[in-house]
Order: structure tokens, then C-alpha cells, then sequence
């Protein structure tokens, strides 16, 4: 076997379980699939393999997963979380003939956590810190979702801030410049598992290749190292991904979103 397919295969047998979603308000089984509910109206959906089903039996399957979400009034939108290397016949057609949209397919990456760990020069002015406080919390957010071509959103921020009193071992870290938030990254060390993830990666597109992304993905897996993860994964972007390959880690897959909203 290859380091990529032994990878991969710890990435199934570790990461896609409860361990994939430990903020969940409630999970429900339909087969294989795990109906995950979280704060704020969202409903997610994943699981370990389709267990081989057919395209029948698939289909069958969006159509009750989405009957019930729908039956919840507070469910404002679903994301149904494929991977590449899934054997799933007939689910892409499904999940469209279903109202699903997909949405943009990134990679799945993994790693050593101690590749990650170098030293990065920043540029003048630049500093690196953990953030914990609300306002802290909201700048980071609201960077991030400029970024990422969204409106500023309270309800982005309301939901990091409800994840931050779960107290579950996720990790804010930001990069700024004169007291403006300029990159910043999630970590999230995962219970029971050799991983941790890094997620929620952005920077303000004037500050881009000039190494403060890969400051911040250093410190977050320097902390993940502390806390005894030995593996990073992240699902990136054509962006976050180059950086990510020159330090060691692999593309081991693919996962696409496909996203419905009521």
C-alpha cells in the first residue's frame, strides 16, 4: 500500500465518524448515512462508504434525506458532503434532480503535522496570536467572509462563537496589521484520532504571497503537535493547496458539496 492510499484509508476509518461532526445538535442514521443537525438551521450530510448500494437505493436515499430535513421548519439549508474516491452510482444525478447544487470540488489533504512546522519570515508589521475574545472572534469572521465573497455575516460569527463555549479543543488563530485581521485559520484537533484539521484558511487578497498564510497554518500545527496530533487534513482550495503539497502533504482524494436551501 502507499503512503496515499494508507492515508486515505485513516482518513475513513478515523475521521468519517462522530469525530467528523463533534458540534452536532443531533444525528439521525438513514442506512449508512449520518442526517447531522447543527446550530443556526443546518443540516449536513455524510457517512463512511454507501455500504455499496446501487443508483436506485441511492436515490432513494436523497429523496428521504431531504423529506427529512424538510420537515423541520428551522432547517434553512443542507450540505451533502461527497468524496471522490466514494463508489456512490447515480448519487451526483440524484442529489440534482433533488435541488441540490454543486459547488466548487477541493482537495483532500493530509500529512505530517511536523512538516508544517516551519519557520516563516513575516513581513514588517505583522503578528501572529490565538484569539479567544467575542470582538477578536467577530474581526476574524468577518475578514473571512469578505474573502470569501460573502456578506458579513452575524450568524457566521454566532456560530464560531457557539462552537468556542462547546469548549471542544478548536483553535482561532489570526495573523494582523495594526490591530486589522489580515489571515486567519481554524485548527481542530479531533478526539480519539491521530488528526487534526486545519480549516477556514483566508487572506486579504492585498497580503497574499508574501508567506503569512503559511505563518499561520505553522502555528496551528505546531499547536497540534503539542496537543499529541501527529496528522493535518484539510480540505483546500486550488489556492491553500500549493502551499500545502511544498510541505509535505498529499492529495489523497476529492470532496464536493452539493448545498440545497429552503
Amino acid at each position: 500500500m502507499t503512503l496515499s492510499k494508507e492515508l486515505l484509508a485513516a482518513y475513513d476509518q478515523q475521521l468519517r465518524t462522530d469525530a467528523e461532526t463533534p458540534s452536532a445538535v443531533a444525528v439521525e442514521r438513514l442506512g449508512p448515512l449520518r442526517l447531522v443537525t447543527f446550530a443556526g438551521g443546518r443540516g449536513f450530510v455524510t457517512y463512511q462508504d454507501l455500504a455499496g448500494a446501487g443508483a436506485q437505493t441511492i436515490a432513494q436515499w436523497v429523496v428521504e434525506a431531504l423529506a427529512f430535513y424538510r420537515s423541520d421548519p428551522a432547517i434553512v439549508r443542507v450540505e451533502w458532503k461527497t468524496r471522490g474516491h466514494d463508489h456512490a452510482p447515480g448519487l451526483h444525478e440524484a442529489l440534482l434532480e433533488n435541488g441540490f447544487e454543486r459547488d466548487e470540488t477541493e482537495s483532500i489533504m493530509i500529512g505530517p503535522a511536523s512538516a508544517l512546522t516551519v519557520d516563516v519570515p513575516l513581513p514588517p508589521g505583522i503578528s501572529l496570536r490565538r484569539v479567544t475574545e467575542e470582538r477578536d472572534i467577530r474581526a476574524m469572521s468577518a475578514m473571512q467572509d469578505e474573502v470569501f465573497g460573502n456578506p458579513v455575516s452575524d450568524g457566521n460569527a454566532d456560530a464560531i462563537l457557539r462552537r468556542v463555549a462547546l469548549d471542544d479543543g478548536m483553535e482561532l488563530w489570526v495573523a494582523e496589521h495594526a490591530g486589522t485581521v489580515v489571515s486567519a485559520g481554524r485548527l481542530e484537533p479531533v478526539a480519539d484520532t491521530e488528526f487534526a484539521g486545519i480549516w477556514g484558511g483566508a487572506t486579504r487578497a492585498e497580503w497574499r504571497g508574501r508567506g503569512i498564510y503559511r505563518a499561520v497554518t505553522a502555528a496551528r500545527a505546531r499547536s497540534a503537535l503539542m496537543l499529541g496530533k501527529t496528522l493535518i487534513h484539510s480540505d483546500s482550495t486550488d489556492y491553500s493547496r500549493p502551499i500545502l503539497e511544498r510541505y509535505g502533504l498529499l492529495r489523497v482524494s476529492t470532496t464536493t458539496p452539493y448545498c440545497w436551501r429552503r
